[in-house]
């Protein structure tokens, strides 16, 4: 028997409904006011749910909010419940300073949650994670590994429930 590795968890999603749901299931776990921001990578290929689950997070917390991909904007704003959240996507960056010349590490600084789609093209410029969301197809489904990059990463993941997530949402052993 291996020891439980408290920093990472793995979820199977079987289908879109379920990566709401576990984007829900985060939505409760972040402070009201988190400083410095929190910050949230989202990696895996293009369509795998990143912004499935930022859906489903944002619908959590505002269930009449309409979330638009920020693919064209670079950044979508969102205040709810005095809460500031900033989803990013760096996707057609084609150079990392593209993130300094368009003012974004601004959005670091403050407090909120910034959760960020293709982090690795604006590396080095962004600060480090405190959770990092990978989505890998797996058969029909995909599956989201969850690792926690910092304390307040850990605390976080350590309040989320492995099995409580959703019924279409199935924690995988570790």
């Amino acid at each position: 028997m291996h020891p439980r590795d408290d920093s990472r968890r793995d979820y199977e999603l079987l289908d879109e409904a379920a990566t709401r749901a576990l984007g829900a299931s985060l939505a409760v776990i972040f402070p009201q006011d988190p400083q410095p921001a929190a910050v949230i990578y989202l990696e895996g290929d293009l369509g795998a749910g990143k912004t499935t689950l930022v859906r489903g997070l944002l619908q959590k917390l505002d269930a009449g909010i309409r979330v638009k991909s920020p693919t064209f904007t670079l950044v979508e704003p969102y205040v709810i419940s005095g809460l500031h959240l900033y989803h990013f996507d760096f996707y057609r960056f084609n150079f990392p300073e593209e993130f300094l010349d368009a003012g974004l590490d601004e959005y670091f600084a403050n407090a909120g949650v910034c959760l960020v789609e293709w982090p690795d093209k604006a590396a080095p410029y962004l600060p480090p994670p405190d959770l990092e969301i990978c989505f890998e197809y797996a058969g029909a489904g995909r599956r989201a590994r969850i690792s926690a990059k910092s304390e307040r990463g850990r605390q976080w993941l350590k309040s989320l429930a492995p099995g409580g997530v959703s019924s279409c949402v199935r924690a995988c052993p570790s």
